[in-house]
């Protein structure tokens, strides 16, 4: 166990970040698809530690593409949740008919996989709305809820039918929260993605991130929502505090663009916001292309409170850079 760390936690490429607690009492974390120094090209990353601090490189999860997305190189925000032995990936992924981004399952009986898709996609896009599954089962009432979103759209869930690999007959999808209708720059709200719920002391809380994820204008941060229910309504922390500016996690001079978080628990019970975010020391590699500027997005984390309410970060609302307090493994 590390009674201390500094960020980032893993100082290489790995975006949109997931992470759990395995049965074997390992915590793997699986990042977006990455292009590794030399070359090869890693579709599903995933990482092994005792501690969410010193982590072991696994490589590659999803060694097999999908037959419906061979051409692309295009493989984001992967989710992985255990159950009853079997581990379930959601993903996105570009297909290779058609323009728009899917949402994909693929299943392993080990958590680091290997990952097999399960044939098809389990929904279709037009454009890159249907990204960022995250699954979510509700204590509440039973159901297995995935959440997504969203491009420019709304952030939606629906509920999944008891294989966990398609959705429930007859469900319908809800939207959940709208991005904003301006133009101001300074706002995050104007893209929603990344969506992670959570439920703490009667709360559900929607975590999710805003704006420009990238390249040399990337302006991103955490946001969070809350309801008393799983599939809302939910409340903003911009809304129940008036300032339409409010964040979670923003940037600071030491990390850029922090964002699309996953919360994982240690063994003392403990919430830890576990986040990409640029060094702009370094803030680009040679990347599979251009899209996204070429961003290099590390691993970090920090320990999240639960002060009125609300969840905040204990660094002080932006990512820490000093040595902190470590989490208990």
């Amino acid at each position: 166990m590390a009674s201390t760390y500094q960020n980032p936690v893993w100082d290489f490429d790995f975006p949109d970040p997931t992470i759990i607690r395995a049965s074997d009492g390992y915590y793997y974390a699986y990042g977006t698809q990455t292009k590794r120094p030399g070359g090869a090209i890693i579709n599903l990353q995933v990482a092994r530690s005792p501690d969410l601090v010193q982590w072991a490189y696994l490589g590659e999860g999803l060694p097999e593409k999908p037959a419906w997305a061979r051409r692309h190189q295009k493989f984001w925000a992967p989710h992985v949740s255990e159950h009853a032995g079997t581990f379930y990936l959601y993903y996105s992924a570009k297909p290779d008919r058609g323009a728009g981004l899917c949402l994909a399952v693929a299943t392993a009986t080990e958590p680091a996989g290997p990952f097999r898709d399960v044939g098809a996609p389990l929904r279709r896009g037009k454009d890159f709305q249907d990204i960022d599954p995250m699954a979510f089962d509700d204590p509440a009432t039973g159901k297995r809820l995935l959440y997504w979103g969203s491009g420019f759209g709304p952030l939606r869930v629906r509920e999944l039918d008891e294989d966990r690999i398609s959705f429930k007959p007859n469900s319908k999808t809800r939207k959940l929260l709208h991005p904003a209708d301006t133009n101001d720059p300074r706002r995050y709200d104007q893209l929603l993605e990344g969506s992670w719920v959570v439920l703490r002391h009667g709360w559900y809380y929607l975590f999710y991130s805003g704006n420009n994820c990238c390249g040399p204008a990337a302006h991103y941060a955490v946001l969070v929502a809350r309801s008393r229910h799983a599939l809302g309504p939910f409340e903003t922390l911009a809304e129940a505090t008036g300032n339409p500016y409010a964040t979670l996690l923003e940037a600071n001079r030491h990390w850029h663009a922090p964002g699309h978080n996953c919360v994982v628990t240690d063994a003392a019970g403990h919430d830890w916001l576990a986040y990409h975010a640029i060094d702009p020391r370094q803030p680009t590699f040679e990347a599979i292309d251009d899209e996204q500027g070429h961003s290099r997005r590390v691993l970090l984390l920090d320990r999240l409170e639960y002060v009125d309410g609300w969840p905040r970060v204990a660094s002080g609302g932006t990512p820490s850079w000093q040595e902190q307090p470590g989490p208990v493994g």
